[in-house]
């Protein structure tokens, strides 16, 4: 098996897909992470990988992840390096919808401001989460590049995937 031909095979069909503009193309992804609230969050080190499905706020550019803990947190110690995938049900290819995540994980302190602000904005009660036995972890994911394919592109003229690097 080629497995470097395999995984080169987008890189190499990049030169000829017919783009969107920056600007349209963020637009559209923005109304995507819009429409959808849960992802598949993968994260690893070494030996230690795992895809992790959990709620998703998108606010300020960026990917915000309430959790009781679990396993993803192995992988977050070792590797801030993560990948989020969101995704439509397959009905066919002529309803293709998903969106490829590439990013930076943190994780951000309890009852810091950002944490705070968070709960604010997600209307979430503070003292509601102060009185857990401990508290929510909070990730923070600043997006790199994503990675969009979405059958619609093609009734604008465009390649149904489409690549924004941040």
């Amino acid at each position: 098996m080629d497995y470097e031909k395999a995984a080169s095979y987008w890189a190499q069909q990049e030169p000829q897909n017919k783009k969107a503009g920056r600007e349209a193309l963020l637009a559209k992804i923005e109304a995507y992470l819009a429409a959808h609230n849960t992802c598949a969050l993968a994260t690893g080190c070494g030996t230690q990988v795992r895809c992790t499905p959990i709620e998703y706020t998108y606010w300020q550019g960026r990917f915000w992840l309430l959790s009781e803990g679990g396993e993803k947190f192995r992988g977050l110690a070792g590797n801030a390096n993560v990948s989020l995938a969101i995704f439509d049900p397959y009905t066919g290819f002529a309803a293709l919808g998903g969106l490829q995540v590439t990013g930076r994980a943190q994780i951000v302190e309890p009852w810091t401001e950002d944490y705070c602000a968070l709960l604010r904005h997600k209307k979430i009660p503070e003292s509601a989460l102060r009185q857990l036995d401990h508290p929510m972890y909070l990730i923070e994911i600043t997006p790199v590049c994503y990675d969009f394919l979405h059958s619609d592109f093609k009734k604008e003229g465009l390649s149904p995937r489409q690549r924004l690097v941040l």
